[in-house]
C-alpha cells in the first residue's frame, strides 16, 4: 500500500472536518458500578453492578435501612381535614 496521493489526502481531511462539525459525535455514557464505581459493560449479567459481591453488598444496604424510599411529608392537621371534607361530601349526596 503507498501513500495516498496528495489531492484524495486533502479531501479526506475535508471531509473529516465536515462531517465532525456537521454530524455531532455520538454520546457514550460511562456506566459506573454503584458500590464500587468501576466500569460496567451494559450486557453483564450483574449489570448495574460489577460483580455479584457488589450486588450483595447493596442488598444488604437495603435490607439494613441504609436505603429508603421517601414518601411525601403530610401534615396531620392537613389529613384531618381532607378526611373532614369527603365525610362532608358523603352526608351531601345522602
Amino acid at each position: 500500500m503507498g501513500a495516498l496521493p496528495a489531492g484524495r489526502t486533502r479531501r479526506r481531511r475535508l471531509h473529516n472536518v465536515l462531517e465532525s462539525k456537521l454530524m455531532p459525535r455520538k454520546r457514550t455514557i460511562k456506566l459506573r458500578c454503584p458500590i464500587c464505581k468501576k466500569p460496567v459493560k451494559d450486557g453483564v449479567p450483574e449489570f448495574p453492578f460489577c460483580s455479584p459481591r457488589c450486588r450483595t453488598i447493596d442488598l444488604g444496604k437495603w435490607a439494613s435501612g441504609g436505603y429508603v424510599v421517601s414518601s411525601p411529608v403530610t401534615d396531620a392537621e392537613e389529613t384531618l381535614q381532607d378526611a373532614g371534607g369527603q365525610d362532608q361530601d358523603r352526608n351531601r349526596e345522602e
